[in-house]
């Protein structure tokens, strides 16, 4: 069978890249056609990856609006390029911004439509679970949470656990001891605190700036940001000159394998220190007025998914537009070595493995979407 599968994020890039080995395995004869990143490309071969994310990611409204003109040529050389390939179905990634358009323009082209990666409508632009319910046929979702949450609006889900487990056990048996990490970098004995700041320039520019200012407050450790690939060395050394931080390209496991501690930014990220077993401080920087508005658009009590998933604050949150540490600080200091938090998280990221579930997900996930393609389409969505 023909699959078209569309990731427009670093994470999406990922997860996509083990779906297409699990679709491979259960489907030798695939034929693959996607928009991802250079995991896919792996994965499913490079004449097979029509556009890197690199080209398509905006990050915030600012950049949105600048790009409007870029998004819409996109989108219909998307749409074109999917309807060139006719596939069985189209994989649409996380990614809603761009993807739920796409899956819009697929149901009204009889294209059958699954969702890997639910948008999360249960933080925010809740209306979108009725365009989900009217344009995807099936629905596949990667938290434990999210089965009690779409049934309630009229979707039934598929659940197989969650790929991130996946991504992090294919990478720890390569992970570096922590002293070969800390030879490789040139980096001294002290304990390092990992700095996970985000993967857009955005984001970089919102959240470095606070983290090189705590980073002044621990001269007993080294702070280690962990850059990414797509983004230039200089962006990050803008906003850590004279703080003393170290800088790492496209080394997040490595460095959060050897860290004693995290300070992570919302996302994906705070799920992935988790599992690994680094305790952490969520910090997110954003403007003043999206602080005050906070409680009235989000309709979830947290933004860290190790909090959404264990149903209570096991890490702390600390969401501000200024530039203060004092929050920070107290709460770091209480989960480095001999902190008051420390053992206490280590019990919470026990219980968070179990709640996720255990490997295998993403080869699970494939095969139920090979499986459901076998059966006929019903004529109405999810």
């Amino acid at each position: 069978m023909k699959y078209y599968l569309i990731a427009g994020e670093p994470s999406g890039d990922l997860h996509g890249a083990n779906l297409i080995k699990g679709l491979l395995k259960a489907d030798p004869e695939a034929e693959l056609r996607f928009w991802g990143g250079d995991y896919m490309a792996e994965a499913g071969g490079e004449a097979n990856l029509r556009k890197h994310y690199r080209e398509t990611s905006f990050f915030g409204i600012v950049q949105v609006l600048k790009n409007l003109g870029t998004i819409k040529r996109q989108m219909q050389e998307c749409q074109a390029d999917v309807a060139a390939f006719a596939p069985d179905v189209l994989i649409l990634i996380d990614y809603p911004g761009f993807n739920m358009k796409m899956a819009r323009w697929a149901k009204e082209h009889g294209i059958r439509t699954f969702y890997y990666i639910a948008p999360k409508v249960w933080a925010w632009r809740e209306w979108r679970v009725k365009a989900i319910r009217r344009y995807v046929d099936k629905l596949f979702i990667i938290f434990p949470f999210e089965r009690d949450y779409f049934p309630q609006h009229g979707l039934e889900p598929i659940f197989e656990g969650n790929p991130l487990v996946d991504a992090i056990e294919a990478r720890q048996a390569s992970l570096p001891t922590a002293a070969e990490f800390r030879s490789r970098n040139g980096l001294d004995h002290r304990p390092i605190i990992a700095l996970l700041a985000g993967s857009r320039r955005g984001e970089i520019r919102e959240n470095l700036p606070l983290m090189a200012a705590l980073a002044q407050k621990f001269p007993e450790h080294q702070f280690v940001v962990t850059g990414v690939k797509w983004l230039d060395r200089a962006l990050y050394e803008q906003y850590t000159a004279g703080s003393g931080i170290r800088y790492v390209c496209d080394q997040t496991y490595e460095t959060l394998a050897a860290a004693e501690a995290a300070v992570v930014t919302s996302g994906t990220a705070t799920l992935e220190t988790a599992l690994l077993g680094i305790p952490e401080v969520v910090v997110y920087r954003t403007v003043w007025w999206q602080v005050w508005l906070r409680p009235y658009v989000l309709k979830v009590p947290w933004v860290s998914l190790v909090n959404l998933n264990l149903g209570r604050e096991a890490v702390t949150e600390i969401i501000q537009s200024g530039l203060s540490t004092e929050q920070a600080e107290k709460e770091l200091r209480a989960i480095v070595a001999g902190g008051s938090k420390r053992e206490k998280m280590f019990a919470d990221f026990s219980e968070l493995r179990a709640i996720i579930g255990g490997p295998g997900a993403s080869e699970r996930f494939a095969a139920r979407m090979v499986e459901e393609l076998k059966t006929p389409r019903t004529t109405a969505a999810l």
